[in-house]
Parts: structure tokens; C-alpha cells; sequence
């Protein structure tokens, strides 16, 4: 496997073990550069600290890319998760048509919703946008809820295999070529991820852990694409994604003191046998 370097467009939350701060450290540990653009500065994240505080980088993101054009620097995959404002998600597609080889996927994370409903901060306008985004992606890894609103498929907490496949039927008629569908749970025990491409759909269950933990998306879409630029296929990479996720939550629970993400790092050894670096 050829050493790759990846860039990761997203926010940097100084402590808080999501988005950059869990990018960064995992695809360094899957044996790529790892090259950021920050899309803002928070002193912490925003789900359960107060008086953060945030610096928005909207302004500084396009003459970044400029001088990564001036010195001809591009990139083997560029990878995206939270993105703060319509404008942003502009910058990033012109990025997307500037900086990435030619042939080389880009990988779009649309963290803006969740159990039903958008966060705070974006509406419809936003999602509108996204959507343009997602068209543009290789590969999509929306959660139940962000594909909803996508799609205009109505929100379910209670569904069949009839309606996810509804749901990534939609996804691909927005223009998503490969859908990693995550959160899928036909049982009380069991979550799972489904993954659409080429006409085919597969799934996979695990272990469903009731306590959720912050930043756990960043680390599944983080290991997802470490696993991908391995060489893996989209399930495969999928399947090794939700299991270290599930490793890292275990890792994490009963630890009081630790609330506000999930103990990645001391997992970090097994997602790397897991992709057969070591």
C-alpha cells in the first residue's frame, strides 16, 4: 500500500475528543499523512461545556487552498465532517475540484442532525447545500436522521428493511454513489451499518451499546476512511469501523470523569491489527 496523504476538512475542538482531535491521530495511526484545514477553533466542544470558546476560520479557507495550489501541493482522498455554514460547504467543493487528484475519493461526513432533528445551528437552507455536497461525494456516511433530511423521507425511531431501503434508494437518487448508512437497528440488542453501492446493498450488526458517548461519529467516519485507503472494500471498511467504535465505548464506559468522549486513543493498537499495519 502506497503512503497516501488525506485531507481532512472539519473543526478542531482544543479538548473534547471529536472531530480534528480524533481525525488527526486516527488516520496518522492507519499510516497516512494526515493533512487538516480547520474550519474553526472551539476551547472545548459544545455538548456539555459552557463559556467555550469558538473562533470561525470561514474567511482563511480559501487562501489556504490558494497557497496549496501555489505550491502545487494536492491530495490522495479528502475527507469532510462537520462544516459550520453554507459558505463553508461552498469553499469545500471548490476545494474538492483544486486540491484532489484526479480518480481520488472524497469521503463526505454530513454531521448536521441527529435523533430526529437538525442541530441548533442549520436549517433547511443548510441542508439544501449538503445535499450538493453529498452529489459530489464518492462516498456518504449519514446516520438515520441526516439522511432524512437529505432525502425528505420521513424520520422513523421504529422501521423495517423496507424503509431503510427506501431511504438509500433516495440517498442515491440525490446523487450519492456509495452510501455507509450508519445507526441502522432492526432489534433492541443490535445496531448495525448498511452499505450501497453498485447496485448492492450488505449489512452489518454489532453490539449496541445503550449509553451513547460525544464524538463517536468522527471516530467511526475516521476509522472508516483509514480503512478504506488501506485498501479494504466500503463493507469491509465499514464493518472494521463499527467494531472499534464499539471497542472504544467499551473502553470508555464506567469511567464518570471521562463524560465528554470516548477513550480512542487506548484502542488505537487494535484498529491498526485490524487493518493489518502491525
Amino acid at each position: 500500500m502506497s503512503y497516501k496523504k488525506i485531507l481532512t476538512i472539519q473543526d478542531i475542538s482544543c479538548v473534547g475528543q471529536c472531530s480534528l482531535t480524533v481525525a488527526l491521530p486516527i488516520l496518522s495511526a492507519c499510516s497516512m499523512e494526515t493533512c487538516i484545514l480547520p474550519s474553526a477553533v472551539l476551547s472545548t466542544h459544545t455538548a456539555g461545556f459552557t463559556g467555550f470558546t469558538f473562533r470561525d476560520l470561514t474567511d482563511d479557507m480559501p487562501a489556504i487552498k490558494e497557497h496549496w495550489m501555489k505550491e502545487g501541493i494536492s491530495f490522495d482522498a479528502i475527507y469532510t465532517g462537520y462544516l459550520g455554514s453554507v459558505k463553508q460547504i461552498d469553499i469545500v467543493k471548490d476545494i474538492f475540484a483544486s486540491v484532489l487528484k484526479k480518480g481520488c475519493p472524497a469521503i463526505v461526513d454530513p454531521a448536521m442532525a441527529d435523533g430526529g432533528k437538525l442541530y441548533s445551528i442549520f436549517d433547511m437552507t443548510y441542508v439544501n447545500e449538503m445535499k450538493t455536497l453529498c452529489a459530489q461525494a464518492d462516498i456518504i456516511l449519514p446516520n438515520i436522521t441526516e439522511a432524512c433530511f437529505l432525502t425528505g423521507v420521513e424520520y422513523k425511531e421504529t422501521y423495517d428493511e423496507a424503509y431503510i431501503e427506501k431511504l438509500v434508494a433516495a440517498l442515491h437518487a440525490i446523487g450519492a454513489k456509495t452510501v455507509v448508512l450508519t445507526g441502522v437497528s432492526y432489534s433492541e440488542d443490535k445496531t448495525g451499518v448498511l452499505v450501497s453501492e453498485n447496485g448492492e446493498a450488505k449489512y452489518y450488526a454489532h453490539k449496541k451499546i445503550a449509553q451513547g458517548c460525544h464524538g463517536t461519529g468522527d471516530v467511526y467516519a475516521s476509522a472508516f476512511v483509514g480503512a478504506f485507503l488501506n485498501g479494504f472494500s466500503a463493507f469491509d471498511s465499514a464493518k472494521i469501523a463499527a467494531d472499534y467504535t464499539v471497542e472504544c465505548i467499551e473502553k470508555t464506559h464506567g469511567d464518570k470523569e471521562h463524560w465528554y468522549g470516548v477513550k480512542f486513543e487506548t484502542c488505537l493498537g487494535s484498529l491498526m491489527k485490524k487493518i493489518g499495519l502491525i
